[in-house]
C-alpha cells in the first residue's frame, strides 16, 4: 500500500512529529488544523484554507470530504461559523461532530479535522 505524507510546514509539525495530511487506505486524513485570526470565524476560515491546500496537494477537494470534526473550547461560539461551513460543505455535506474541549493554546477558538475519499491513482 502506498502512503503519501503531506506537510504544510506548520510550526507544530516538526515540533510534535506529525504531518498535515496522510493519504492511505483510500482516504485523505487531515490532521486537526487551527487557523489565525482575532475571532472564531476568522480562525475557521484560516483553518479551512489550510485544509483546502492539504486536500489539493492530495488531489481532492472539499466535495470529497466524508467526515469532519470540530473542536472548540466554547461550544457557544460554533454558531458564528455556521454560514461559512455551510458555504464550504453545503452541496456535499460530510458526517460531522462538534466537541467542546481545551485546545493547545487558549488563543485558538476552533480546530478542524477532516477525512476525505482519495482519488484512485
Amino acid at each position: 500500500m502506498r502512503i503519501q505524507r503531506i506537510s504544510s510546514g506548520g510550526e507544530f509539525e516538526a515540533k510534535v512529529g506529525y504531518c498535515r495530511a496522510v493519504v492511505a487506505g483510500g482516504f485523505v486524513h487531515v490532521a486537526g488544523t487551527v487557523g489565525q485570526g482575532e475571532d472564531v470565524v476568522a480562525q475557521c476560515q484560516s483553518a479551512l484554507d489550510i485544509i483546502e491546500n492539504a486536500l489539493q496537494d492530495a488531489g481532492v477537494g472539499f466535495p470529497e470530504v466524508v467526515r469532519v470534526n470540530y473542536y472548540l473550547p466554547d461550544r457557544h461560539e460554533f454558531a458564528a461559523c455556521f454560514d461559512l461551513l455551510a458555504a464550504t460543505f453545503g452541496a456535499n455535506p460530510p458526517a460531522a461532530t462538534m466537541i467542546e474541549c481545551g485546545l493547545i493554546d487558549p488563543k485558538y477558538r476552533i480546530e478542524i479535522e477532516v477525512t476525505a475519499l482519495a482519488r484512485a491513482v
